[in-house]
């Protein structure tokens, strides 16, 4: 019966392990680099979408990141990663180093993956989410709230969601859909994990927030609206689906500065 308890603990320690292990950050070398990509060895530790940094160093006590990579293939032996402007903490008041990744420099994979945004359609699946994921440090969602109301963007996309990721130096966003969870890459926005999640409660649009009612559409802006539908909204944005439901553009309600009055005389048939 012992025996058995151990097989068991040591099954499920291995499964959590395994499950949780693309959120340590992993450090490695350039072996090989040309102008788009650099290559470097695989690891189980990071998956094909997980993004990263290259840190150079200039002498014994400098060094900054010069670049940021996106993990494209892997094959048990090396990964290939392409080059991607790092623009987390760009400073339009300075100019770019102009070094360019070379062998030898340092790439760190899953670069502040212990850092995230949370959408989720009501409490009880923030609650959850952050019960089982109590490693990660978990930007709360009002502070994304208040971003979109600032910016009257009750339909946050992805270019919003980057811009909330880099002021609050967070490299992952959940997304929790119907009954499945989505770890996102702030930058690519590749999926690289997902969950089983347990949804009840009712929906809040645009997202579980306490300030949503502060968030409020423009119609000074084209791209300012409400979201028809949460978990169709969603899933279309990470390209689950290709059919985005509701009402007005890109599946947002329009709110228009008059009423629409439909004409009953024969000059408008």
């Amino acid at each position: 019966m012992n025996k058995l308890f151990l097989v068991v603990c040591l099954f499920l320690f291995g499964s959590f392990a395994e499950a949780q292990s693309f959120f340590k950050e992993y450090k490695t070398n350039v072996l090989e680099s040309n102008e788009k990509q650099i290559v470097i060895a695989d690891s189980p530790e990071f998956v094909v979408g997980a993004s990263g940094v290259v840190s150079h160093k200039f002498d014994a006590t400098h060094a900054t990141i010069i670049a940021r990579v996106d993990v494209v293939s892997k094959d048990g032996t090396k990964a290939v990663l392409n080059i991607e402007k790092f623009e987390m903490l760009s400073q339009g008041a300075f100019p770019d180093t102009g070094v360019k990744p070379a062998a030898g420099d340092t790439v760190i994979i899953n670069y502040l993956y212990d850092r995230a945004l949370i959408i989720t359609p009501n409490q009880n699946v923030y609650n959850e989410v952050t019960k089982n994921f109590d490693t990660i440090t978990w930007i709360h969602p009002d502070i994304v709230a208040a971003y979109l109301a600032k910016l009257y963007r009750p339909n946050p996309d992805k270019k919003i969601f980057q811009q909330a990721c880099y002021q609050n130096a967070a490299s992952i966003i959940f997304f929790g859909i119907e009954n499945k969870g989505f770890f996102v890459d702030c930058h690519n926005f590749h999926i690289v994990q997902s969950i089983d999640i347990k949804s009840s409660g009712e929906t809040m649009l645009p997202f579980y927030s306490r300030i949503n009612k502060q968030i409020d559409s423009s119609w000074f802006n084209w791209s300012s609206g409400k979201i028809a539908e949460y978990d169709n909204y969603y899933a279309y944005l990470l390209g689950q689906t290709n059919t985005l439901k509701g009402a007005g553009i890109d599946g947002i309600l329009i709110k228009l500065p008059f009423d629409v009055v439909e004409r009953k005389d024969s000059l408008w048939k």
